[in-house]
């Protein structure tokens, strides 16, 4: 497999300990660079063929401001022939009309750029009233909920790197 990058911020603890949980899964022989998101490039975003984003969303639905900032550059980008999956923390009771819309957003930019989403979970075991990350009947990433489903997370986390080792063959 081809080395992977990992984006997320190093100060958002909820998703860093995602990212670094997500890392793990992957085990010691997979070549996994985590990259701060507060501080990405244009450059290192395209170095890797093999993407893994970490999106929370915040508050009514909307990107964290280090994605935000960066959009208008990733909009720049020819992401054709990599293939990217997002995971994201959300709060299905605390804000069911927009639960993980982060992820959703994210992935409806990286696509237009040319980017191969994959990655796609079930929805099965949620309760939530909206999510821009829905895709029919998945979502369109690893989507988690520490809040209310902290329990669930570690299998998640486990069967997605899983199913992301046959994804970016």
């Amino acid at each position: 497999m081809k080395k992977i990058g990992i984006f997320y911020s190093f100060n958002s603890n909820k998703t860093a300990r995602i990212g670094e949980k997500i890392k793990e899964a992957f085990g010691p022989e997979a070549d996994i660079e985590a990259v701060n998101a507060e501080m990405v490039t244009e450059e290192q975003f395209t170095m890797y063929d093999n993407l893994i984003v970490g999106v929370p969303t915040w508050f009514d639905g909307e990107l964290p401001n280090y994605w935000d900032e960066f959009v208008p550059a990733l909009e720049e980008l020819d992401l054709k022939g990599k293939k990217i999956a997002i995971y994201g923390l959300g709060d299905q009771k605390g804000y069911p009309e927009n639960f993980n819309d982060g992820v959703g957003i994210f992935a409806s930019i990286v696509e237009k750029c040319g980017a191969k989403l994959v990655g796609f979970t079930s929805r099965e075991g949620y309760t939530y009233e909206h999510s821009a990350a829905e895709r029919g009947d998945s979502f369109c990433g690893l989507c988690l909920d520490q809040e209310n489903q902290a329990r669930l997370s570690g299998k998640r986390v486990k069967d997605w790197a899983l199913q992301l080792e046959k994804e970016f063959k």
